[in-house]
């Protein structure tokens, strides 16, 4: 391609979109991307089609790619949510709905004959999932503050209790950040007697934080999770969409097969797989450590607990879920919303403090809200 340069017209367009991302970049605080990475060093690996195709822990007779790296990443996170010492496995997919979409197709050939449930505040990727994967469902009320409505749940599983459970729990809801209680739902399916049953953990957000927090929710293996799935382009933040899910191995063991063609097993969604993204969530985990991403995780709660304050002491009625990082808010004029990009739902906005939000754009927007209600 170098040798064939693009006319101007077409260069000065990837200059006005340079320019707009850049602005864009700047202002917004509604979507959990975090955007405080320089991946400047790895560069270089742009020139090459880095493809991890087939599954991570066996070779391929195609090695242009970065398998070791995305070993080390899975291996990161199978012991940050406490997998089984022998009996853990994953793969870094296109981001938290293939890693959703991977734990309910292990389920469901686990327990061909069971029923899905979920609670309304799941994200709407799920229900695609599920009819992806003509998977029978049941939604559960939730409570106010977005977490499941344990006691809708047991009634709901009780009239079902003939069938194999596969439950949805979520670690972080989209608009609320709310988490349902896995060991609570434990509970419910002991006190039902049903023995037959797959939890499996959407983490898109929280769970890449979960495990700082104290006292620690209930969301990961040791809790009683199956299989787990995060986003990797949101609390770690990447310049590609991408995430985790981490599964126990013997599950994995069900679904695996050997292709000849590629001198793999054919374990994972999608043949052909990114191979930069694991390089990348490679350089931020190596860089960062578990002391990094601690600290990641104090500043996000320090700057919604500060935006909560601020909020409320200018008469905006804004709140969060115990050590969430989500501040939710009555929805402001639509241009502040626009500008701010803040995703809204039922009237309520919020803003979501990733590592890279500062107080400082908290007070930004809290001064155009002041403004607009002053006007009105």
């Amino acid at each position: 391609m170098k040798d064939h340069p693009l006319p101007a017209a077409d260069t000065a367009m990837l200059d006005r979109l340079l320019t707009e991302v850049d602005d864009h970049t700047r202002h917004f605080l509604g979507y959990p991307v975090s955007k405080d990475f320089d991946y400047s060093p790895l560069f270089p690996f742009l020139q090459y089609p880095l493809n991890n195709l087939g599954d991570p822990f066996v070779d391929s007779t195609y090695t242009v790619g970065s398998r070791e790296m995305e070993k080390y990443v899975v291996e990161f996170f199978a012991r940050l949510f406490r997998a089984p010492a022998n009996d853990w496995w994953g793969y870094v997919t296109n981001g938290g709905s293939e890693g959703n979409l991977y734990g309910l197709y292990l389920a469901r050939e686990l327990y061909p004959k069971a029923m899905v449930y979920y609670s309304e505040a799941t994200h709407y990727s799920v229900q695609k999932n599920l009819h992806l994967l003509n998977m029978p469902s049941i939604m559960i009320r939730t409570l106010p503050n977005g977490e499941i409505d344990y006691d809708d749940l047991e009634q709901t599983m009780g009239m079902n209790r003939h069938m194999p459970v596969i439950m949805l729990a979520n670690i972080g809801t989209t608009m609320t950040e709310a988490r349902d209680d896995i060991r609570r739902i434990k509970d419910i399916l002991k006190r039902l007697a049903i023995r037959h049953h797959y939890i499996h953990a959407d983490g898109a957000l929280s769970g890449s934080y979960c495990a700082f927090l104290d006292p620690r929710p209930a969301f990961d293996f040791a809790d009683g999770a199956d299989s787990i799935a995060i986003s990797g382009h949101k609390f770690i933040g990447s310049p590609i969409p991408c995430g985790v899910v981490v599964a126990k191995k013997s599950y994995r063991d069900r679904i695996a097969r050997s292709v000849a063609y590629i001198g793999s097993m054919d374990t994972t969604i999608t043949g052909s797989r990114n191979g930069h993204s694991p390089l990348f969530l490679w350089y931020a985990l190596k860089s960062l450590g578990l002391a990094g991403l601690e600290q990641r995780a104090r500043h996000s709660l320090s700057v919604a607990a500060y935006a909560v304050d601020r909020f409320r002491e200018n008469g905006i009625n804004a709140w969060r879920n115990p050590d969430s990082i989500t501040v939710v808010f009555p929805e402001p004029p639509g241009n502040i919303r626009r500008k701010w990009q803040l995703a809204s739902e039922n009237g309520w906005s919020h803003i979501i403090c990733m590592p890279n939000v500062e107080t400082s754009q908290v007070d930004a927007l809290l001064a155009e809200m002041t403004a607009a209600s002053v006007l009105v």
